[in-house]
């Protein structure tokens, strides 16, 4: 037997001006989130997205079609309530940032993080005045208290909705200083991609692909670029 399922009730989806942003009306109603609060959104830009989600639902609504929806659901209903423990969450990626762990060899797979990773490391010991220690292995390495302190406060300036988007790129890539450096203009999504994929994708050159890694591979890509997208559609 399938789990029921809502299905489309309105006529009209209407983008709308609301106090603090915009919204959208459905029959010249505005949604709301799942714990019932307005959704209001910062920018046309992504209350456009949201509208077009909700326009090309038919028959039953498919949540899993509407990723807009849920990110601005999450900061609304989420980080309105959970904002410094996901600061703290999203901080602690510094402790143990991908980048700061290397390989022992081959030598050419050692080569290749260091030509990749440490331009980013430098960025970040410049740009924001937080160094961080690399080794080789697995065994962890204590970070500097003052540079993880400033990537912490990287992370705190963000707005709920930006914090939304954020969270998804440093969990989907590993890293925060990639997420760091990708929303502050040092690389571009494509770069952090492939930086956070470089052993998957060293393993694969030496192995071949396998076709079931590649398929999840291949959704976490999509969530990767969903979430910069939202994070652009953010201001």
């Amino acid at each position: 037997m399938s789990a029921w399922a809502p299905k489309r009730f309105w006529k009209e989806t209407r983008l709308a001006e609301a106090d603090g942003g915009f919204t959208v009306h459905l029959d010249g109603r505005p949604i709301r989130t799942p714990q019932k609060a307005p959704l209001i959104v910062p920018t046309r830009a992504l209350a456009d997205l949201i509208a077009t989600e909700w326009e090309a639902q038919q028959g039953k609504i498919d949540p899993e079609s509407m990723p807009a929806t849920r990110s601005a659901n999450s900061a609304v209903d989420k980080l309105s309530q959970q904002r410094e423990a996901v600061v703290t969450m999203l901080a602690a990626y510094g402790e143990t940032d991908l980048l700061c762990y290397r390989a022992e060899r081959p030598l050419a797979l050692v080569t290749r993080q260091a030509e990749v990773w440490n331009p980013i490391l430098d960025w970040a010991a410049k740009s924001l005045q937080a160094p961080l220690a690399v080794t080789a292995g697995v065994v962890p390495v204590a970070q500097p208290a003052a540079s993880l302190a400033r990537l912490t406060a990287e992370v705190a300036a963000l707005d709920n909705f930006r914090l939304t988007a954020f969270h998804d790129l440093v969990a989907i890539s590993g890293s925060l200083v990639l997420a760091l450096a990708l929303i502050s203009g040092r690389i571009d999504a494509g770069q952090a991609w492939e930086a956070s994929r470089l052993d998957e994708s060293w393993q694969s050159e030496q192995w071949g692909v396998d076709e079931d890694a590649a398929a999840t591979e291949a959704v976490k890509r999509a969530a990767f670029d969903f979430a910069w997208r939202f994070y652009g559609l953010c201001g």
